[in-house]
C-alpha cells in the first residue's frame, strides 16, 4: 500500500516512496531556499535583510532626489546606518554612504542629528 502525502513546498499530493517529501527537485530547492531565507540567525540573511530594509526606508523618504530628515524618523523604522553597499566622497570631503542607489550623510543642525538623503547620480561614478 502506498501512502499519499503532500509536497512540503507546493502541497501537491505525493505518490511513491513512503519517505518522499517533495514532488520534484524544484520544490525541494524552493523549500530549502525559503526556509534558509527566514532564518534570521544566518549572517548573510541578517545583512541582506538589513540592506533591503535600509534601501526601502531611504527610497520612501527621498522622493525629491535630495532631502534632509531627522535621524530619529528613519532610525525608529529600523534603519541601521552601519549597513551600506558603497560610499562617495564629494569635493568638500563629505562622505555619503549608499545603499545601492540611495545615499545618506549624517549631519548635525542646531544640535539635532539629521540625515541628508540623496540619489546616486552619474557624475558620482567619476
Amino acid at each position: 500500500m502506498r501512502i499519499h502525502k503532500e509536497c512540503f513546498h507546493c502541497g501537491k499530493k505525493l505518490e511513491g516512496r513512503t519517505d518522499k517529501k517533495f514532488c520534484d527537485s524544484h520544490c525541494k530547492s524552493a523549500f530549502q531556499y525559503k526556509k534558509e531565507k527566514q532564518n534570521p540567525h544566518r549572517f548573510y540573511n541578517k545583512v541582506d535583510n538589513q540592506l533591503k530594509l535600509n534601501r526601502k526606508i531611504l527610497k520612501e523618504y527621498n522622493k525629491g532626489g535630495k532631502v534632509t530628515i531627522r535621524s530619529s524618523v528613519i532610525l525608529e523604522l529600523g534603519f541601521n546606518p552601519n549597513f551600506f553597499t558603497h560610499y562617495w566622497k564629494n569635493q568638500k570631503g563629505d562622505v555619503y554612504l549608499f545603499v545601492y542607489e540611495y545615499g545618506f550623510l549624517k549631519t548635525n543642525e542646531n544640535g539635532k542629528e539629521k540625515y541628508v538623503l540623496v540619489t546616486w547620480q552619474d557624475y558620482m561614478a567619476k
